[in-house]
């Protein structure tokens, strides 16, 4: 029976959502977890992968059992009293025998978080960057986004992905009383991108690149003629949709 987990975590103790040979990851606790209350191996497939320090608001991973189980929602439970406070699951539900948490997802949405003054109580969660910022600008630059298909440009150097398509169907900027939020959603993601448009649209909102250099950018297919990467802190999973037939 396969079953989808919708959990949640705070990505600072973790080194990313991929089990690692010798760092904790999200998925290596999530499945230790499960191993010792249902009393077998269990493996757990995510929806994708989030780097070291990367934070989830919504990550979803399916795993198997040999038989169904008497109440998801008392798993669930015990699962929230045994795991760290970093991981929270909010639900724990049946689906379609071949449904696949990564394969299955049709959207995937992430926000970037900026604070422009000195903030302790976000230092984990948001980026610190005090310089001025046009985000007229940068809304005009991450519109470009939506109207371009290949992100080559912005994917991290020697991935061994087959297509560098995505389809972004949103990516804007937003200001509010806590600072700056970069909302961008598409139905897949290359490793780093999203770190690197926010860099990028910095650059834009710094007056260091105009629309036409951005342009140039999304043509080159070249890493190095994009911005930097921002810091992973900044960085939230928000959501992960799926098709409702699969449940």
């Amino acid at each position: 029976m396969r079953y989808f987990i919708d959990l949640c975590y705070d990505g600072k103790p973790y080194h990313g959502w991929q089990r690692q040979p010798n760092a904790v990851s999200v998925q290596q606790t999530l499945e230790e977890a499960l191993s010792t209350l249902l009393r077998l191996p269990m493996a757990v497939v995510g929806a994708g992968r989030t780097d070291t320090g990367v934070h989830a608001l919504q990550m979803i991973a399916h795993f198997d059992t040999p038989a169904a189980l008497e109440a998801p929602e008392q798993l669930c439970y015990q699962l929230n009293q045994f795991l760290q406070p970093s991981i929270a699951l909010r639900s724990i539900r049946p689906v379609e025998a071949t449904a696949h948490a990564r394969f299955d997802a049709v959207s995937r949405s992430y926000e970037y978080r900026i604070v422009q003054q000195k903030a302790p109580f976000q230092q984990h969660t948001a980026y610190q960057l005090t310089t001025p910022l046009d985000v007229t600008a940068m809304n005009a630059a991450a519109e470009l986004l939506l109207s371009h298909t290949d992100f080559e440009c912005f994917s991290k150097s020697k991935t061994d992905v087959k297509t560098f398509e995505c389809n972004i169907t949103h990516a804007r900027w937003e200001t509010t009383a806590n600072g700056l939020i970069f909302t961008i959603a598409a139905n897949r993601f290359l490793r780093n991108m999203v770190r690197a448009i926010v860099g990028t649209l910095i650059e834009v909102g710094q007056h260091k690149t105009d629309l036409k250099g951005m342009q140039q950018i999304l043509a080159s297919k070249d890493r190095n003629a994009a911005g930097y990467s921002v810091p992973a802190h900044g960085l939230f999973l928000t959501a992960v949709e799926y098709p409702k037939t699969i449940y």
